[in-house]
C-alpha cells in the first residue's frame, strides 16, 4: 500500500511539473514574438534588412528548436495513446525541431554574410553549433534503436537509459545556447530602454523555467 501511494504521489507530481513546462514554454514563446515584432522590428528570412534575417535564428532556434525538442520529451506524458503512437508522436517533433533548427542557423549565418561579420566568433556560437551536430547524432540513434527495424527488447532496455540522460543533457545546453546568445545580444544592443531589457530578462528566465520543469516532469516520468 505505501509502495502505490508513492506511486500516485510521484504521479501528481510529474502531472503538475508537466503542466507548468507547457506554460513556461508558451511565456517564453510569446515574449519571444512581442521582443522580435515589436523591439526588433519583425522576422522575415527573405528580407533585404539584415536585423530581420537574424530575428528569424532566434526565433526558430527557440520557438521551433527548444519548444518542441522539450514538447517531444514530454510526450509520452501528454499523448494519451499505445507506446508506438507516443514513440512516432517524439520522433516527429524531433524531426520537425531538427528542420527548423536547420533553418534558424542558415539565417544567422546568412545575417552575418549580409553584414561582412565574422562567423563562430563567440561561445554561443561554439555551444551551439556543438549541441546542434550531438542533436542530429542522438536522433539518428534513436531512429536506429528504437525505431524501423529497432534494436532487440535487450539492447534497447540497456540504451534507454542512456537515449533519455544524453536527451536531458542536450536540452540543457541547448537552454545554455539560448541564454548566452540572448547575453550577447543584451550587450551589443547596449540597450538604454528598460522595457526592452526586462523583457529578454523576463524571455531568458521562461526558457530556463521551462527547461527545468521538462527536465523534472521526465525525471519522474518512470515513477508514472
Amino acid at each position: 500500500m505505501e509502495s502505490v501511494d508513492y506511486r500516485a504521489s510521484y504521479r501528481r507530481s510529474a502531472s503538475r511539473l508537466t503542466i507548468a513546462a507547457h506554460l513556461f514554454g508558451i511565456l517564453a514563446f510569446i515574449l519571444m514574438l512581442v521582443w522580435l515584432l515589436h523591439y526588433q522590428g519583425g522576422i522575415e528570412y527573405d528580407s533585404d534588412d539584415p536585423q530581420r534575417v537574424f530575428n528569424v535564428h532566434p526565433f526558430l532556434m527557440f520557438c521551433g528548436f527548444i519548444f518542441l525538442v522539450g514538447e517531444a520529451m514530454m510526450s509520452f506524458k501528454t499523448v494519451m495513446a499505445r507506446r508506438k503512437v507516443q514513440k512516432i508522436v517524439h520522433m516527429i517533433l524531433q524531426l520537425t525541431a531538427l528542420c527548423l533548427g536547420v533553418i534558424g542557423i542558415c539565417a544567422v549565418f546568412k545575417y552575418h554574410d549580409m553584414v561582412n561579420a565574422e562567423d563562430m566568433f563567440s561561445m554561443h556560437a561554439w555551444i551551439g553549433l556543438i549541441t546542434f551536430c550531438l542533436f542530429c547524432l542522438q536522433w539518428l540513434f534513436g531512429m536506429s534503436a528504437f525505431m524501423f527495424p529497432g534494436a532487440s527488447t535487450t539492447t534497447r532496455a540497456r540504451l534507454l537509459p542512456w537515449h533519455v540522460c544524453g536527451g536531458r543533457a542536450l536540452l540543457y545546453m541547448a537552454i545554455c545556447t539560448a541564454l548566452t546568445g540572448l547575453m550577447s545580444k543584451f550587450i551589443l544592443l547596449n540597450l538604454k530602454d528598460h522595457r526592452e531589457s526586462r523583457l529578454i530578462n523576463f524571455t531568458g528566465l521562461s526558457i530556463l523555467f521551462f527547461g527545468i520543469f521538462v527536465d523534472l516532469s521526465v525525471a519522474l516520468a518512470r515513477y508514472v
